[in-house]
């Protein structure tokens, strides 16, 4: 039976840590992980979650993007779970755009990110996946990611003046 979990926030260990790669994608504690992972962001308006964000240490994400108070402009699509994810860039393009993160409420902040990325993972039955990803599912997946690797948007702005509150983002989308 899956469950929302606890959102560790910002200064908690665990999303500083490098995740462990899964190596029995079948194992019961995975599975429910998953679950818990897919239960959780159904319980928010974020766009994506990481396995650490749910103070879980392995190498899986989620991308879910759809359109919400916090994301109006988001595309559609099914929540995807993608294990032990990889990515390279397509090319050295990136693109700078505002980001937020369910472990660091309040603020926004202007982070540059490759435009179009290839990845590869496994999915929930242990099928391999490759993808091209372009735009706002790109950057979805990249800020996933770098939370397997003990990163947060926060360590990939460019300028602290880029960091503002989501009242002031608000205003900001407004105009």
């Amino acid at each position: 039976m899956s469950q929302v979990r606890e959102i560790v926030q910002l200064g908690a260990e665990v999303l500083r840590l490098t995740a462990a790669e899964v190596l029995d994608i079948h194992a019961p504690v995975i599975q429910n992980v998953l679950s818990d992972m897919l239960t959780t962001l159904a319980d928010t308006h974020g766009v994506g979650i990481a396995a650490p964000q749910i103070a879980a240490s392995w190498r899986m994400l989620v991308v879910a993007s759809r359109p919400s108070a916090r994301y109006p402009h988001a595309p559609e699509m099914q929540p995807t779970i993608m294990i032990n994810p990889r990515f390279e860039p397509v090319s050295t393009a990136k693109e700078s755009d505002w980001e937020g993160c369910l472990s660091i409420p309040g603020i926004r902040a202007l982070v540059p990110r490759y435009k179009q990325i290839k990845i590869s993972y496994l999915d929930r039955a242990g099928n391999a996946v490759e993808q091209h990803l372009s735009g706002f599912i790109a950057r979805v997946f990249q800020h996933e990611y770098d939370h397997l690797d003990g990163l947060l948007y926060l360590d990939r702005v460019l300028d602290n003046r880029d960091i503002i509150s989501e009242t002031e983002f608000a205003k900001l989308m407004a105009k």
